[in-house]
């Protein structure tokens, strides 16, 4: 039943790993930039949310829309601020841009939110089903399936929309994707948009179960970048499937060897992967023109 239950929490935090990490996995593909801030970003949403529904005294849908529009609006604010410049002088010092706008976002909900640990109501029923000899709660079962439908969303989205079919073109090709009319930069800032709107949905929904703090997304943030990476960045499922497997793999040494052994272990397992695949487990090498 231990093992059983740690994998039900593994799939979970997988899903969140994976939700973060597909945000990275955007805004790489279609900028070759990476939003360091994306941590920051799910601390944002989980916040947001709780100061609305909670201290404000909103419903929780309601709560929930003006909590991703504050993600979205962030996105684009991290976008504008951390990454534009730097791209257009053709430096890479958006790197430390974003890891510093994601340090001053925590500290801004430190003296606005408080630095003690909240609890943020589930939006589902918190009376356990009973499996067996455990009992799960609804909302681990809604966390792995809402991180698989947005990764299937953003599939979709990819190959059935304009800005979907906009956006891998800019992938491709951004100068021709000019000469064809698409606005690349518009393009990259609804892909900054999309990150940080995955990074709020994993915060809210975690947060019920982790507690919501202006730090909580430092080590989610960490974690889900090792996802990325070991998925393959330039993959969507990979990084999806990257994240559940992480998660899984974490429960169980959590169940099996304690606490204490958890980061050393899981990555010590993501650095033997790489040095065996250092284009992760589905990524593919980039191609070099010379």
């Amino acid at each position: 039943m231990l093992i059983l239950s740690a994998l039900i929490t593994g799939l979970g935090l997988g899903s969140m790993y994976g939700l973060l990490a597909l945000g990275y996995y955007v805004t790489y593909s279609v900028s070759e930039t990476v939003n360091f801030a994306q941590g920051s970003s799910m601390m944002l949403g989980a916040v947001v949310c709780y100061s609305f529904s909670v201290t404000f005294g909103w419903n929780l849908p309601s709560s929930l829309v003006i909590a991703l529009i504050a993600c979205a609006i962030w996105g684009v604010m991290v976008e504008r601020f951390a990454v534009r410049p730097f791209v257009k002088g053709g430096s890479n010092m958006w790197l430390m841009s974003t890891v510093a706008a994601g340090i001053v976002l925590e500290n801004v909900a430190l003296f606005t939110f408080g630095k003690e640990p909240r609890m943020l109501p589930s939006i589902l029923p918190t009376r356990p089903i009973p499996i067996g000899e455990i009992g799960i709660l609804p909302l681990q079962i809604l966390i792995p399936v809402v991180g698989l439908l947005l990764g299937v969303a953003l599939h979709l989205v990819s190959r059935r929309t304009k800005q979907g079919k906009a956006m891998l073109a800019v992938v491709q090709n951004p100068d021709a994707s000019r000469l064809l009319g698409i606005n690349v930069q518009a393009t990259i800032v609804t892909a900054y948009i999309v990150s940080t709107v995955f990074a709020g949905v994993a915060g809210i929904l975690i947060a019920p179960l982790f507690n919501v703090s202006s730090d909580m997304g430092t080590m989610f943030g960490i974690k889900a970048f090792a996802v990325a990476i070991l998925g393959g960045i330039t993959s969507a499922w990979g990084v999806m499937v990257a994240g559940i497997i992480y998660g899984v793999i974490e429960s169980l040494i959590t169940a099996l060897f304690g606490s204490p052994y958890t980061h050393i272990l899981t990555f010590t397992v993501v650095i033997i992967v790489l040095a065996l695949m250092p284009n992760g487990l589905f990524g593919r090498a980039g191609v070099k023109k010379v």
